[in-house]
């Protein structure tokens, strides 16, 4: 034991702790987790075994999935080749999933890693061993859907006696002790609600005349302190309440209907009545979308040649129809210039106007249905976008009738073949802009526009976060953390993003950064260096290339001053 040893084994400890519960404590789960991997690592000093700097914690983060700070951070740096041994508490601390552990060990396999479990003796590197540490993961995993089961048994079993087992309150009612009492003010504006709601006969002047009267919505505040609620009510939130059969004592749970032990506010007379206008009104509205088709449906078609698809969009109460090329509905990287989507309410009686006055100046006036759809599909077979004008082909009876028309010898109209086209002015929409979102064109670009936007506002957030920190505007990021209603373990984890390379912030733009490139993986083990990050990414360094002028410069002696004191 005091000969020389052959080689050092740089050695991190991980531990994990599923809730908040004691994490303020002076000695918790984590530190004991901690001092019990110390010790192991001392036993086999003989062997090389060094502890690194540095810990990687996870407080309050389910093992459930890989999704954890401290994790990934562990998992950068073994890919970076600093960690030749980890070692864990139990097996559970690093997963509780089959399939991410065996994601695990694959990692540890491919960079020289090994991993110890303090408490469990097996050793990896044989097949017996591997067959014990499979074993326990999955007496893991089983213990987690366990107890799954249990807390939704509890809460079925609650359920079916009436009785309240947490989440949101609803208007009227307070939680005390763990009870439900009626609070008499709001009881009261419930009633009001109902009861407008049965003379209206409309949920958005009812909404209206409740914020005329100053009825607002039930304030709730947050573990984080944060206060929600007590504005007016929107539609859909009054829908909902207007559906809540909790008001008669009753409690529904995945779709069953229990008596409650909490006191109505309600009467059911007065409840159902309300039910029934709602019925009736959803009935009627439905009736209205059927009455209303999509009129170009497998007759428009795109620049490129796709099919049009209908679609639609629900914002303040109020559907909004589209048509969308198939391109964009199947994920196909849309070529430049695309026309790919195109709002119904301004193409549809486009179309229909120009078909019907070129059909009345053809002579064929009279003989025109009155019905929209029937009038497309007697006269008209496809309609082309294109970025300036409409491409109307019409079908062939119109053409016979033309040929047989003096009248119509001079028609402007082109012939293709034996098909009739005519074109109609129009100009291709382009996207609104929106405050503080740069709009980048979707084509040749790997990454889904939806993350990139993601990617880019947080970089955004985090470098007016350090900016405020290194100017002196804000003290801390406890402060920043009051302010913007967020945890300060989650700021922490944002700000890094501040001191991304230009030369990232560009692929972003230009598409051609990693397609999984997600936050936890840009901000966790970010180097100092810029060419380390765009190494690290696969983008090809050029010493030429110069920063864009919109990037700000968040150089590493910034980062260092920025982060003083903080």
């Amino acid at each position: 034991m005091n000969g020389p040893i052959s080689k050092l084994a740089r050695c991190a400890i991980y531990t994990r702790k599923s809730t908040e519960y004691n994490l303020e404590l002076a000695f918790n789960s984590l530190d004991a987790q901690r001092e019990a991997c110390e010790a192991y690592i001392k036993s086999q000093a003989h062997e090389g075994w060094r502890l690194i700097p540095g810990r990687y914690d996870d407080g309050a983060f389910s093992g459930a999935s890989l999704d954890r700070p401290a994790l990934q951070q562990l998992l950068a740096d073994v890919r970076a080749s600093q960690i030749d041994i980890v070692l864990v508490y139990k097996v559970d601390r690093l997963t509780r999933s089959l399939a991410d552990f065996a994601k695990l060990i694959e990692l540890f396999d491919a960079h020289g890693v090994s991993f110890v479990s303090v408490t469990q003796s097996f050793n990896t590197s044989s097949s017996m061993g591997r067959l014990t540490l499979n074993v326990l993961l999955s007496f893991a995993q089983f213990e987690r859907e366990l107890i799954g089961e249990r807390v939704r048994d509890k809460i079925a079993a609650s359920k079916r006696k009436g009785l309240w087992v947490g989440g949101p309150v609803p208007l009227g009612y307070a939680a005390v002790d763990k009870k439900i009492v009626v609070i008499p003010a709001e009881a009261e504006a419930v009633r009001t609600i109902f009861e407008r709601y049965v003379a209206i006969g409309s949920i958005r002047p009812l909404a209206e005349e409740l914020d005329r009267q100053g009825i607002r919505s039930k304030p709730r505040r947050l573990s984080n302190g944060r206060t929600v609620g007590g504005a007016r009510f929107g539609v859909g939130a009054l829908a909902h309440l207007l559906k809540n059969r909790f008001y008669i004592g009753e409690i529904v749970y995945r779709g069953e209907v229990h008596r409650g032990q909490h006191e109505p506010i309600l009467d059911s007379a007065l409840f159902e009545a309300v039910q029934a206008k709602l019925a009736a009104r959803a009935v009627a509205r439905r009736c209205r979308l059927r009455g209303s088709p999509a009129i170009l449906s497998g007759r428009l078609f795109d620049n490129r040649g796709n099919r049009m698809s209908p679609t639609h969009a629900n914002k303040g109460g109020a559907r909004y129809r589209y048509y969308v090329s198939q391109a964009v509905l199947q994920g196909k990287p849309p070529p430049a210039r695309l026309i790919s989507r195109v709002p119904a309410a301004e193409i549809e009686p486009l179309v229909i106007t120009a078909l019907r006055n070129q059909l009345r100046a053809s002579g064929a006036g009279e003989q025109l249905p009155d019905n929209d759809l029937e009038l497309l599909e007697c006269h008209l077979e496809r309609v082309t976008l294109t970025s300036n004008h409409l491409e109307l082909r019409l079908r062939q009876s119109l053409e016979a009738r033309e040929a047989d028309n003096p009248a119509n010898n001079g028609s402007s109209m082109p012939r293709i073949g034996n098909v009739t086209t005519m074109t109609v002015p129009w100009t291709s929409p382009v996207p609104p802009a929106v405050k503080g979102i740069i709009r980048v064109p979707a084509y040749n670009t790997p990454m889904t526009p939806s993350r990139r936007d993601t990617l880019l506002i947080a970089i955004a957030k985090a470098r007016s976060w350090v900016d405020e920190l290194a100017n002196g505007r804000v003290g801390s990021f406890a402060v920043l953390a009051r302010r913007e209603g967020k945890v300060e373990r989650h700021m922490r984890l944002l700000v890094p993003l501040a001191f991304v390379s230009p030369r990232i912030v560009s692929g972003l733009l230009d598409g051609t950064a990693p397609a999984g490139l997600t936050i936890t993986a840009l901000a966790r083990g970010l180097p100092w260096s810029w060419a380390e990050q765009e190494r690290r990414l696969g983008l090809r360094c050029d010493s030429r290339a110069q920063p864009a002028a919109a990037v700000l410069d968040f150089s590493p002696e910034r980062r260092v001053h920025a982060l003083r004191d903080t």
